[in-house]
């Protein structure tokens, strides 16, 4: 049963076999972790950013590797959706007024309309978030 989605600066921990990380995931029951809509967005945007550079010879080989592993990755998680309930829980959050990203305030809807813990090393932003539960894997 899902229980936790990686924001993010996890997945990118992720991607680099971060030993803290991956030792925590260990632990876990299978499907236990996911990643939202919205990470999937912001990792492949990044990636295709990256690809959109003037590259050549081994840089342009190495941008493509990189978003083939992304995909790979993003294949083996359970991917959790921005549906109408997200939707409405971010507008909710953006009623707040919280200083806090438009992408950051759709993960925390997502978790919070699906009661999950957000693995993150943000508490600056996220800790902002009423009822948003919060975990750091990276230490």
């Amino acid at each position: 049963m899902l229980q936790f989605l990686l924001d993010t600066d996890h997945l990118t921990l992720l991607e680099r076999s971060h030993p803290p990380l991956l030792q925590r995931m260990g632990q876990q029951p299978p499907g236990a972790i996911g990643v939202s809509a919205v990470t999937a967005e912001e990792a492949l945007r990044g990636r295709l950013g990256y690809l959109a550079r003037p590259l050549r010879g081994a840089s342009l080989v190495r941008a493509y590797a990189l978003l083939i592993g992304t995909i790979q990755l993003l294949n083996q998680l359970p991917t959790v959706p921005f549906d109408d309930p997200a939707e409405a829980a971010w507008q909710q959050l953006r009623a707040q007024r919280l200083r806090v990203g438009t992408q950051d305030l759709k993960i925390a809807a997502i978790a919070l309309g699906n009661s999950l813990i957000v693995l993150t090393r943000n508490r600056r932003d996220f800790g902002q978030i009423p009822g948003i539960s919060l975990d750091d894997w990276s230490v």
